[in-house]
């Protein structure tokens, strides 16, 4: 019952039914207060310089849009890197230094599960977990990162900051913000971001299956897709027809009650998940278990002219 509850709840934010667009109509006063507040906060606030490059990776949506997968590309390109997020659904509160230049410090309970896919995504970037975005970047130069990637970082309007959004391949229906709509800023916020980034347009997702650290080839079985994503049926086109799937709410943290009732009831299908759920389903030692392995491929390279000239700025003021 939960998890017919969240998929209509997605369904009402971006691809609503007739019934659905009538509660989102209903609510407009709501999404016009929420509106009134972003903008206030925009307009208040006051940026600070940290003196090191930030580069935000954002989206004005709900959910996943490809933030993680973009932010591990970016972060690759470049050495002696911090990423900060704000690890959201961990078990922690306060400040955390998930990983540092590779070596692991926290568990995935004390990181969140898309903390703990960047530390093991990155061996060479330093990876923390904030909710005060601000103490974070301090920290990472204390530990004497170079560059900084926020993910998710776009609200923040008190950080002076490279903005990179990222707009899904296929557009919501529902063009509202919340409460009416799964928008978090008007779409003319697009406007405001330094490089805009689009699905299928500038990049496009790849996606091979691995078991056991081989690459298989997964039309001859029976699948289960089993995660805890935003947006799971956006996933569904990188699978075979017929696939199954079980999804729970973002960042659903599995017990093993729940694996046992779903492996009862699928016991001829072998379930394939994402590298953001695996990180979390490990603990189980689940058999049989694969893995879908997701990469970005950009259409060209030019865009990212001016992040590189945004970073090496800061090298000539630091000279």
């Amino acid at each position: 019952m939960k998890q017919k509850i969240f998929l209509w709840v997605e369904d009402y934010l971006f691809y609503p039914d007739f019934f659905q667009r009538v509660i989102s109509f209903i609510l407009l006063p709501l999404t016009f207060v929420y509106m009134l507040v972003i903008a206030l906060k925009r307009a208040s606030a006051k940026q600070i310089e940290f003196g090191i490059p930030v580069i935000s990776v954002g989206n004005i949506i709900v959910g996943g849009s490809g933030k993680t997968p973009l932010t591990i590309e970016l972060a690759r390109k470049y050495e002696n890197t911090a990423v900060i997020l704000r690890g959201y659904a961990r078990e922690s509160k306060g400040l955390f230094v998930i990983s540092q230049k590779g070596k692991i410090l926290e568990d995935v309970k004390t990181s969140g599960d898309e903390a703990m896919l960047l530390s093991k995504a990155l061996p060479n970037a330093t990876v923390i977990v904030s909710e005060d975005r601000k103490k974070a970047i301090l920290k990472a130069k204390e530990l004497g990162c170079k560059i900084v990637f926020l993910d998710d970082g776009f609200s923040k309007y008190d950080i002076k900051k490279f903005d990179i959004l990222i707009r899904p391949k296929i557009e919501p229906t529902n063009i509202f913000c919340l409460p009416s709509g799964g928008y978090r800023e008007p779409k003319m916020a697009y406007s405001f971001a330094d490089l805009e980034l689009k699905e299928g347009v500038d990049f496009r997702r790849v996606v091979t299956f691995v078991k056991d650290d081989e690459i298989i080839n997964i039309l001859p079985l029976k699948l289960l897709f089993l995660t805890a994503i935003s947006k799971p049926k956006r996933v569904l086109e990188f699978l075979p027809k017929g696939t199954k799937m079980e999804a729970f709410e973002d960042h659903h943290d599995f017990t093993k009650e729940e694996l046992e009732t779903i492996k009862e009831k699928y016991k001829d299908y072998t379930i394939v998940t994402t590298s953001k759920d695996f990180v979390k389903l490990q603990k189980f030692d689940l058999e049989d278990i694969i893995l879908m392995d997701l990469k970005l491929e950009f259409e060209h390279n030019l865009k990212f002219d001016l992040m590189d000239e945004y970073i090496k700025s800061y090298e000539s003021f630091s000279n």
